[in-house]
């Protein structure tokens, strides 16, 4: 997170991608979240799981199921605009175009034209729990979101896609009790892997995800250089 913001601060004239492996078992929060509001901080130090906070806003992300990327780009970039949901619409339909190869399948995938009701007012603050603008999504049902920092240079898109469902007791123990988080997560989630599967499927969908993801940005950033003005 501190590299981010740190990339983002000193960012040029060239577009910046880079992929997160973790170490351990981690979870971010968006810059403007109170963790201790939202999270079982007492599990999550047990569990030996690590705690940071983003550059960007948004809300909680579970990284022990999930795949995730930033992206920075200038604002002398033709790509970039002054509007935030353009931004996000730039990014996530190459994120979703990187999808839809992976799983060799087109049709029912979309950007979310608008955000979908929260089953709690909690679940606002979970990335996962409720389908936002542009989120990536198939029936209703979300694959991958995001959050951004627009700063005078250029703005920082950090994304997540979902791998695996997440299992519910782990959920449960991570959240704080009192609300429907959980419930949300797991009926919004489409993990591109299904329920459960082995780490070298894991880590395998990984690297194809990388090498999708570079294709599917570097066409559409090319389309939008031949485009006329």
């Amino acid at each position: 997170m501190e590299l981010d913001a740190k990339l983002l601060e000193e960012l040029g004239s060239d577009p910046i991608i880079h992929f997160y492996e973790w170490e351990k078992p981690s979870i971010s929060y968006g810059y403007f979240i109170d963790p201790e509001k939202l999270l079982n901080l007492r599990t999550i130090q047990q569990r030996g799981i690590d705690l940071a906070r983003r550059p960007t806003g948004g809300g909680v992300v579970f990284h022990l199921w999930d795949f995730a990327f930033s992206v920075l780009v200038p604002s002398s970039a033709p790509f970039f605009s002054h509007n935030p949901l353009n931004n996000y619409s730039f990014i996530n339909r190459a994120v979703l175009e990187a999808v839809e190869e992976f799983l060799g399948a087109r049709g029912g995938w979309e950007l979310i034209p608008q955000d979908a009701p929260a089953l709690d007012e909690k679940c606002m603050n979970f990335c996962m729990a409720k389908p936002t603008k542009y989120d990536v999504v198939l029936r209703g049902r979300k694959i991958a979101g995001a959050a951004q920092r627009k700063r005078k240079q250029g703005f920082l898109h950090q994304g997540t896609i979902a791998l695996v469902m997440p299992p519910e007791e782990d959920l449960s123990a991570l959240l704080l009790p009192g609300n429907r988080v959980a419930e949300a997560i797991l009926d919004h989630t489409m993990p591109l892997l299904g329920s459960k599967a082995p780490l070298p499927e894991i880590e395998k969908a990984k690297e194809d995800l990388r090498r999708l993801l570079q294709k599917t940005l570097s066409q559409n950033s090319l389309n939008m250089l031949s485009s006329p003005s």
